[in-house]
């Protein structure tokens, strides 16, 4: 069996991104070991939804804890900056802040954990973050570095499927989705164009454990957001499929179907 460890920004892009394929992982008998830039501790959170003297931190280190549970991971581990906010926000210059970073000191610090436990594969994502958030930015930036630095077999870049979302939006009510009156969405901004995307996996039979997982993240992720309210139809085309970029593979290749080898 082999070991897959999976970069993210925040506590819950695990699951959004990622969720389906480490739950996948794990129940194959790999070892899935998450690592986590920063605490989330700027993420948005519902007036009253915390309780008194309860921090956003804290908070949501226990909701990582359950997603982890849920979806198997072995081992998670958090490189201790800040979190930078999102983009144009004052927080950005935050001196500690994982965007202010420097790139080859995060990097050294992931590829430590890299070759600790002798990972085949890393994943981190696109180079614009799948949407532009600085902290994307720069686990884009800094896994890249760090599996450079730890010669990981594989490294892989976890991102969007724009064309398969513009296809959703198109299909919206036909699942019974509602989107929001005006112009039509504009995803130029969105992850990448399908022909880009050399890894496919599908987590469809994982479904059940993203779920419960994006559940767990309460703070961030309520009942009735976009994530969780559309029909269970409508889950099953959004997030049954999880896209990545195979770092140094040739766009047009034959597609991949997994991260990891099957047992």
């Amino acid at each position: 069996m082999a070991t897959a460890v999976f970069f993210h920004a925040h506590p819950d892009d695990e699951t959004i991104a990622t969720g389906g394929t480490m739950a996948r992982a794990a129940a194959e008998g790999h070892r899935v070991v998450l690592v986590t830039a920063t605490a989330g501790e700027l993420g948005e959170v519902p007036d009253g939804f915390l309780a008194p003297g309860e921090d956003l931190a804290s908070r949501r280190a226990e909701e990582l804890a359950a997603a982890c549970q849920i979806l198997g991971v072995a081992r998670h581990l958090c490189l201790g900056y800040g979190d930078s906010g999102m983009a144009g926000e004052p927080s950005n210059d935050v001196e500690g802040s994982f965007w202010r970073a420097d790139v080859d000191e995060a990097a050294a610090a992931l590829a430590a954990v890299l070759e600790e436990e002798q990972a085949e594969v890393l994943t981190a994502y696109d180079e614009h973050g799948g949407y532009g958030h600085p902290d994307h930015i720069q686990v884009h930036r800094v896994g890249l570095r760090a599996g450079e630095m730890a010669r990981t077999p594989r490294v892989y870049m976890a991102t969007i499927n724009r064309d398969h979302v513009q296809r959703l939006a198109e299909q919206a009510g036909a699942f019974g989705v509602e989107l929001p009156e005006g112009d039509a969405p504009d995803f130029a901004d969105l992850g990448v164009e399908e022909a880009r995307i050399t890894t496919s996996v599908d987590v469809s039979e994982f479904l059940g454990a993203k779920r419960r997982a994006m559940e767990a993240h309460a703070s961030q992720i309520a009942e009735t957001s976009f994530f969780l309210a559309v029909p269970p139809e409508a889950f099953a085309v959004i997030w049954g499929t999880e896209w990545y970029i195979r770092q140094g593979a040739a766009p047009g290749g034959e597609m991949e179907y997994d991260l990891l080898p099957s047992p």
